[in-house]
């Protein structure tokens, strides 16, 4: 029996907490999907890349940031998500300015580290490098994401110096003293990534977690150890079974010789196996654990282990086709990964709002491009 409530108006009904109508469930949001298409082909980018390297050998390198963007805009404009397809819109003048210089650097520390009396400079040069990669690596995302657009808007990257020397300058040198610590370093490099990166007004979260980073390091460090067994083993039986001794004249047999030339080449394959297998479970890893402004998640469904495959046999098609196979390479590894990620939003793509267009130094960005440095952004 309910008590009268000495607060409601005259007349009007008194309910019990019994009667009292309980919450409205909350339904969840409509969750869209959006597989990601790779459109390009081998013959229409063989056409590019050879002018490429035609122009770029003709102009003894000069060509060299016209060929980079050429390769960005037309990798980035056969990628489509949602019926838009990205956009790269890098000035090549801009990347030329930081290649001179680079070149003239690195140019500079080849040529006096070749002489007792200017090896200081190599020294001084080699130094300065080390203190500067974090800031080389920071600028180069800038560059990467700002040139970057999808559907009129374009990426922004927001870390700052101080987390960028954490990541790649702490972080990798106490993963060059203790090699446990290599994973851990690689956990931290990925999130400052992702965490940093914008969309519009949307921001990067990255939800992993470190310990999934050292099962991949465990695997390639197997596969390692692995292969100097399957290998080691069988030379080593080879070489005390032959009768032949190494500290004599032509002491080797011919077919030891050529059972350790194979032996090295196959350690080689394994190793660049391993080395493709980290860096595509990562990858993954990363896409599945990545969101942005909280309304967009990534599904990567492709596997680590085909991807190294292609990686390994891509390489040996370019070594036997004395490169001619790059474009093909390209193309099949672009595919695969591209067509194995799932973009999920709970909101239109087109509602996110713009943070202003921003231009960033292209300094970083031809410092990695001329010295290979892999910022996996």
């Amino acid at each position: 029996m309910s008590l009268p409530d000495p607060a409601a108006p005259h007349g009007a009904p008194v309910l019990s907490r019994h009667d009292v109508a309980p919450p409205a469930p909350t339904v969840p949001a409509a969750v869209t999907e959006h597989p990601m298409t790779f459109t390009g082909t081998a013959g229409e980018y063989f056409r590019i890349w050879i002018v490429n390297v035609a122009l770029t050998v003709v102009t003894l390198g000069v060509y060299l940031p016209w060929a980079r963007v050429r390769t960005r805009q037309y990798f980035y404009g056969h990628t489509w998500v949602d019926g838009q397809n990205f956009e790269y819109r890098a000035n090549p003048l801009a990347l030329l300015r930081g290649y001179l210089l680079v070149g003239f650097l690195f140019a500079v520390y080849a040529l006096s580290s070749n002489s007792e009396r200017t090896i200081w400079i190599s020294i001084v040069l080699a130094l300065l490098y080390a203190a500067l990669y974090p800031w080389v690596v920071r600028q180069s995302m800038r560059f990467q994401a700002v040139n970057t657009w999808h559907r009129g808007l374009n990426f922004h990257f927001l870390g700052t110096l101080k987390g960028s020397y954490f990541a790649y300058g702490l972080a990798n040198v106490a993963a060059g003293v203790i090699g446990l610590l290599l994973p851990w370093a690689w956990h931290e490099q990925r999130k400052y990534q992702v965490q940093n990166l914008t969309y519009g007004q949307a921001r990067g979260a990255f939800r992993g977690d470190v310990a999934p980073f050292f099962t991949f390091w465990i695997t390639a460090v197997g596969i390692g150890v692995g292969s100097l067994l399957l290998i080691g083993v069988p030379l080593l039986a080879l070489f005390f079974t032959s009768g032949s001794n190494p500290f004599e004249e032509d002491g080797f047999s011919t077919g030891l010789i050529v059972a350790l030339g194979l032996g090295y080449v196959l350690f080689l394959l394994l190793s660049a196996t391993s080395w493709q297998y980290v860096r595509g479970a990562i990858m993954k890893y990363v896409l599945n654990n990545a969101e942005l402004g909280g309304v967009v998640r990534f599904r990567a469904s492709f596997s680590p282990w085909r991807l190294a495959w292609i990686g390994v046999t891509n390489t040996l098609a370019q070594l036997l086709t004395l490169g001619l196979a790059t474009p093909w390479a390209a193309m099949r590894r672009a595919k695969y990964v591209t067509e194995g990620i799932t973009v999920r939003t709970i909101t239109n793509l087109d509602e996110f709002a713009s943070a202003g267009p921003g231009q960033e130094s292209a300094l970083g960005e031809a410092a990695t491009e001329l010295l290979d440095i892999q910022v996996g952004f």
